[in-house]
């Protein structure tokens, strides 16, 4: 039985993943968040043992760790899990500026621990599928993806995201990642150049981040993509996010929306929400977490998967301040693993 520590509660999805860990039978040691409040709240709602110190939590032979920080967080607590030796998954983007996000991977590298990023949509079997498609050749070359990450306004489930220090910017750092993750990973190559634009027309009285985004990736092999990651539902939407992409190829396309299996429910806690009733993506990945741990392996999604996600929605920011496109050097922002469990990364493969 794999021994967890939760680091932070900030993160929406901490509130799914210690349903998922009980489920796997993963004992949950306990919990610290740097707001004592917050997280001794959280620990009694969850019936968690409360930690004020993270080191004193980390010092009760903990196998792995999950961080649900505010991104601006997650740096410290994963050189803490990785002076500890326990594996870490964290959430996503890895950080709020490249420098924090390649400190991480750098951390456990040198430290001979795992290192996964929370991507759940890998896990989703609409979309290994499609890769699955497309690298066996099924529908002919590849010519186009555009994609969808929208959600409502995230004041509803956790201000943070949308407050510049915390998470490094508003909705393109929220959901580019994941697209620009999914993207890459069907396609075995990173972009080469990212073009994107942002606005702040919706919403543009509540925050002062952007809210409404739309990147154009670029591949070496004259693929591109489109990402809309934008904050556009209204509040009272009845789920807080989706996603959904397509592919257009030789043969034809094909088209994924991978929230789609859900029931309506009118009443209860909400007026109006979609419940879903698919395959839980989230214990999905804290199984291959945890059997990584087990197995001592690479998971199948890595920390420098994450980097180079990361990166891409870094550029995205950048493209949108500046108005041009921002080049990205492709065998430099994404490798296909760690060297191993207690190789440093070499400074060349982290300099992007």
């Amino acid at each position: 039985m794999e021994r967890i520590a939760i680091l932070g509660v900030a993160h929406l999805h901490v509130d799914a993943y210690i349903a998922n860990l009980r489920a796997s039978s993963a004992e949950v040691v306990g919990v610290y968040d740097w707001d004592a409040e917050r997280g001794s709240a959280w620990a009694a709602a969850h019936a968690v043992p409360h930690y004020a110190d993270p080191q004193m939590l980390l010092a009760e032979g903990i196998d792995g760790v999950i961080i649900c920080s505010e991104t601006a967080h997650h740096r410290e607590l994963v050189e803490l899990a990785a002076s500890a030796g326990a594996a870490v998954l964290c959430e996503k983007p890895l950080g709020v500026g490249f420098e924090d996000s390649r400190a991480i991977v750098q951390a456990c590298s040198e430290a001979g621990v795992r290192l996964m990023t929370a991507f759940p949509i890998r896990f989703d079997r609409s979309v290994t599928r499609i890769r699955d498609m497309i690298r066996r050749g099924d529908m002919g070359a590849v010519h186009a993806f555009t994609g969808t990450n929208q959600s409502v306004m995230p004041m509803r489930e956790r201000s943070w995201f949308a407050d510049q220090r915390l998470a490094g910017g508003g909705a393109m750092m929220d959901h580019i990642v994941h697209l620009a993750d999914v993207y890459s990973w069907i396609l075995g190559a990173p972009p080469h150049e990212v073009y994107a634009v942002n606005n702040r027309i919706v919403h543009n009285q509540a925050v002062t981040v952007e809210t409404s985004g739309l990147a154009v990736l670029s591949y070496p092999n004259g693929v591109f993509a489109t990402i809309d990651c934008s904050w556009n539902r209204p509040l009272n939407y009845p789920s807080w996010g989706g996603m959904a992409f397509s592919v257009v190829a030789d043969a034809g396309t094909l088209e994924a929306d991978v929230f789609r299996q859900q029931l309506t429910q009118f009443g209860g806690t909400r007026d109006l929400s979609w419940v879903p009733f698919g395959l839980d993506t989230n214990q999905l990945m804290i199984d291959e977490f945890l059997a990584a741990i087990r197995e001592d392996r690479e998971p199948l999604v890595t920390g420098l998967d994450g980097l180079a996600a990361t990166r891409v929605a870094l550029a995205a920011l950048e493209s949108a301040a500046t108005g041009h496109p921002v080049a990205l050097t492709a065998d430099r922002i994404l490798a296909p693993v760690l060297p191993g469990p207690t190789a440093p990364l070499s400074s060349e493969l982290l300099n992007i």
